[in-house]
């Protein structure tokens, strides 16, 4: 088909002239392979018939050579195939195929004699034009001979000598200029290099050679280009000089001032410094503050970047917070430290400057003495300039958050970061940090009043819950092994962590910038040093076998009285397991005897809850410490926990109206006010109608549990809770007697008087509270209305001497035995100390001796022998008593022997005891005028003496 498209273009070119078409002719070999075309155009075929064949040939086929005659073909095909009709089809295709070859196989054969004759044409024109190029060849080579032989080498001997004298004088100027030309070049590299100083010098170099050459005009050009050159050396210079506001490198530095040196700007550049040291601080804390309020919006719409940095710190989330501010203060000491570089520097410059002038190899000239003077005093100024810059940035992240609901050890790390600060700022220019402190003081106070709250309600709840049960700790339990008073182990700088210390201790302590000046950054360490070794405080009474426990126990009774989680080796005070490494058996008896024993001397006692106030006055020295400005509102809250505490022990266990008034002055006058102040400063009762924020400073009074019973006589009226709530105020008392040291250190010296006035008014009266808690319960343990009725059936009228003591004497001092069993028996569950026994004791014998006193001033009628007798009987109890108890001297035993001697006195000693001895009643002196009556005073003494005793009692009526 290709070939029948041929053949009909050709027979429109030369039959019918419409267009022109270059026939394609396909090789005569192409031709001849192809066998069945070749049977076709073999065979016999019309002239006639085959242009009838060739014009049969549609017109598509001669369109173009993209025509695609498959495709034309296959589309031209009916829906419904029929063999037959295809085949007739293909037939005619393959007969007009075979016309078309045949009939260009024929032009081929009829043109060839033609093409035959051209071709030798062709040959013997190129044979020509050959010969024709050699001939004119060989002329012009004879013309060049004659040239050069006759007149160039005449007339350009003449015509050399004259240039190369004007190019002699012309070279010299031309490499200068070269090398002018080429200073670009150069200078570029140089920049490139920051070779600054190199760069300014071969600049002005080629400045001073250009004005040599000035006539030439691409000189005048340069010379221009030069100076702007050397203006954009100023520039890059000027952000060389910027980049060292953030990293300071002292080689780059160097070059920067020896540049600004050769320009004659070194006091431009430092004013220059001076203001990129401002920007920086500006661009660094806010691109800092940026990236987090972008990270943590998300993809909010909201243009952070367009804010001011003021109004930016506001979108700083509390989650991102502590991370921002660490980031912050790390990004601003970059800066400080390399204006702290700059300045060493400069001093050290100085040293060098001056000591080469000394030996002669520099001019000191008042000039740069002039300049040296300038740039140390602008530098000083900087540092004051530069901290307040740093100080308001800061200032303003602080105060953009309300940090009054932020965790306590989270507010820990801001104020241990912001400490930190204080301390460079301190370091860096001698500054108290007015600004961060106010700021931070603001935050602290209103953080600290909202936290201080919060834990006063916790405290009022746990008191409120609080069973007064042993907490078993360690016999050498101390404060300081609590997490909160790690301080207390340890000189700890606020700034610098426990793993920052180095192993010796070094005399000379760096500072800060000191210790980071080739590396590192005082804010990178963690903040949050939390101890990796848990609090082994609690105490140690568990063994893994059984055989050992009953081999180790056997010798203790109250081994049964102890929860099991207590008899645990060693009880996690967070997570309450304990661990199973075993231990020897002698191991076990020696912690036996110095851990398990709860009736040891020394173990302290103490609640859950006094325990908690510890922590929480750790926390709040942790606080104090690390912020001093707020040193008296914490010591303030802390003063408010213990008495929050010493009111609820007297609340819970010594208020008591009806034994206050016994007249044994159970409690101090001091103890007395110090409990009024507590309830009118801190507790709010219900009824009060005082302001709103008075209100708000103060707590409910709190209420004793339920599940606390202090009216069994079987529990000796809740002593083991009475013992456990009191000794472990006065423990409590103790922590703070040993943490006023530290108090002191860091109270104002203004508001010194505060803290002196409440350790020796309220810590002080912790042990006094022991007097109206125990008085309860020696008023109740033994029956002394029992004991009045007894001694009112004895006969004291009695006329000889008797040898026995009386019945009620037994049955007190069996009431006296009953108790001290009674005692022992509490003492299995708590261990009594030696000061609360005493108490105790001394309260039951003073009850014992007024109820004696009592009983014979009850008796109507009384002889000397009943006076004998009345001796004789106290003599026994005083000796049983003796064996009882180790308390000596017996407390009132003059109480009870003055009254019975007072029997024999005469009517002018009797009004001046009367006088003397008011610790006795109205009813008591009375009685005994009475009895005296008839024996050695007469009606009329006894009248004086009544009337004595009676001015006596008025001013109390």
């Amino acid at each position: 088909f290709t070939l029948l498209k041929d053949v009909m273009k050709w027979k429109n070119s030369s039959s019918r002239k419409k267009k022109k078409f270059h026939l394609k002719w396909p090789s005569l070999s192409s031709i001849l392979k192809c066998e069945e075309l070749r049977e076709l155009r073999d065979q016999a075929i019309d002239p006639q018939a085959e242009q009838e064949l060739i014009d049969s040939i549609e017109e598509v086929y001669f369109s173009s050579d993209s025509f695609d005659m498959v495709q034309f073909e296959l589309g031209k095909l009916p829906p419904d195939l029929n063999l037959q009709d295809l085949e007739e089809y293909r037939d005619k295709l393959k007969r007009q195929q075979a016309a078309v070859s045949k009939k260009v196989a024929d032009l081929i054969l009829e043109k060839q004699p033609s093409y035959v004759k051209e071709l030798e044409r062709v040959t013997s024109l190129q044979t020509n034009l050959q010969l024709a190029a050699v001939i004119c060849t060989n002329a012009r080579r004879q013309l060049s001979f004659a040239k050069e032989g006759f007149t160039e080498a005449s007339l350009g001997l003449l015509a050399n000598q004259r240039r190369r004298h004007l190019l002699t004088g012309l070279l010299k100027s031309l490499r200068t200029i070269k090398t002018l030309q080429r200073t670009d070049v150069r200078l570029s590299e140089m920049l490139e290099e920051e070779d600054y100083p190199g760069a300014i010098q071969l600049c002005l170099e080629c400045q001073k050679a250009a004005s040599t050459f000035k006539h030439y005009s691409c000189i005048s050009e340069l010379n221009s280009k030069l100076q702007d050159t050397l203006e954009q050396i100023e520039e890059q210079l000027d952000v060389a000089l910027s980049k060292t506001c953030k990293h300071f490198d002292v080689s780059h530095y160097t070059k920067v001032q020896l540049a600004y040196t050769l320009l004659g700007k070194t006091q431009t550049a430092m004013d220059q410094l001076h203001m990129h040291f401002t920007q920086a601080i500006h661009n660094t804390v806010f691109q800092v503050v940026l990236g987090y309020v972008e990270l943590c919006a998300g993809n909010a719409d909201t243009k952070f970047q367009k804010m001011q940095y003021k109004d930016l710190c506001t979108h700083i989330t509390p989650d991102s917070y502590i991370p921002c501010l660490t980031d912050l203060c790390k990004a601003l000491w970059e800066v400080m430290l390399s204006y702290y570089r700059t300045m060493q520097w400069h001093e050290e410059h100085d040293k060098e400057e001056v000591v080469d002038a000394g030996a002669g190899k520099a001019l000191g000239s008042d000039e740069s003495t002039v300049g040296r003077s300038y740039v140390k005093k602008k530098l000083e100024h900087g540092l004051s300039r530069i901290w307040q810059d740093v100080q308001l940035k800061v200032k303003a992240y602080l105060l953009g958050t309300d940090m009054s609901n932020f965790k306590y050890d989270d507010f820990i790390v801001v104020l241990d970061v912001v400490s930190r600060l204080m301390q460079v700022g301190e370091e860096f220019c001698s500054s108290k940090s007015e600004v961060l402190q106010e700021s931070i003081k603001r935050q602290s106070v209103n953080y600290f009043k909202t936290y201080h709250r919060t834990r006063l309600e916790e405290l009022r709840m746990f008191l409120e819950n609080e069973t007064w049960e042993l907490c078993p700790v360690k016999s050498n339990f101390s404060i300081t092994q609590l997490h909160e008073f790690g301080f207390m182990g340890q000189c700890r700088s606020p700034s610098v962590s426990p793993s920052r210390h180095p192993a010796t201790s070094d005399p000379v302590q760096l500072s800060l910038f000191e210790q980071y000046l080739h590396g590192g950054n005082p804010f990178e360490m963690q903040i949050d040093n939390k101890e990796e070794d848990t609090e082994d405080v609690l105490a140690s009474n568990g063994y893994e076998s059984d055989e050992l426990e009953k081999s180790v126990y056997q010798d203790y009774d109250s081994d049964s009285d102890v929860a099991e989680e207590l008899k645990q080796d060693y009880v996690d005070e967070q997570t309450g397991d304990a661990p199973t490494k075993s231990v020897s058996k002698e191991t076990l008896r020696s912690r036996k005897k110095s851990d398990y024993n709860l009736n040891k001397a020394n173990a302290p006692i103490l609640t859950n809850t006094t325990l908690n106030v510890i922590r929480l006055v750790g926390k709040y020295i942790q606080m104090m410490n690390i912020l001093k400005p707020i040193a008296f509102d914490v010591i303030h809250c802390v003063s408010q926990l213990f008495d929050y505490y010493l009111y609820a022990v007297y609340t819970f266990f010594g208020r008591n109206d009806m034994y206050e008034s016994s007249g044994l002055g159970l409690i101090s006058s001091r103890l007395r006010t110090t409990l009024n102040r507590i309830q009118e400063s801190l507790i709010d009762n219900a009824g009060s109608h005082g302001p709103t924020e008075e209100r708000k400073e103060k707590v409910p009074s709190p209420h004793l549990s339920q599940l606390v019973v202090l009216t069994s006589g079987g529990t000796l009226y809740g002593l083991a809770e009475r013992v456990v709530a009191t000794e472990s105020l006065v423990f409590l008392a103790e922590q703070f007697e040993l943490l006023q040291p530290h108090l002191d250190t860091m109270m104002p010296p203004a508001k010194k008087p505060f803290l002196q006035q409440f350790y020796s008014q309220t810590v002080s009266t912790a042990s006094e509270l022991r007097k109206p808690t125990y008085w309860i319960v020696a008023a109740k343990a033994i029956d002394y209305e029992q004991m009045l009725l007894l001694m009112a059936g004895v006969k004291w009228d009695i006329k000889e001497i008797m040898s026995q003591h009386n019945v009620y004497v037994d049955v007190l001092l069996k009431e006296f035995e009953q108790f001290n069993k009674r005692l022992g028996d509490v003492s299995r569950q708590v261990r009594i100390p030696l000061p609360v026994s005493n108490v105790l004791w001394e309260h039951c014998i003073r009850l014992a001796n007024r109820t004696l006193v009592e009983g014979y001033a009850n008796v109507k009628k009384c002889s000397n022998e009943g006076r004998a007798l009345m001796q004789l009987d106290f003599q026994q109890f005083l000796m049983k008593l003796e064996k009882l108890t180790d308390l000596r001297p017996i407390p009132d035993k003059e109480f009870v022997e003055t009254y019975i001697k007072a029997y024999y006195l005469t009517e002018n000693d009797m009004e001046q005891f009367i006088k003397n001895h008011r610790e006795y009643s109205m009813k008591q002196l009375a009685n005994l005028v009475n009895v005296c009556l008839g024996s050695h005073i007469n009606k009329k003494a006894r009248q004086k003496l009544l009337a004595a005793i009676d001015d006596i009692d008025r001013p109390k009526r």
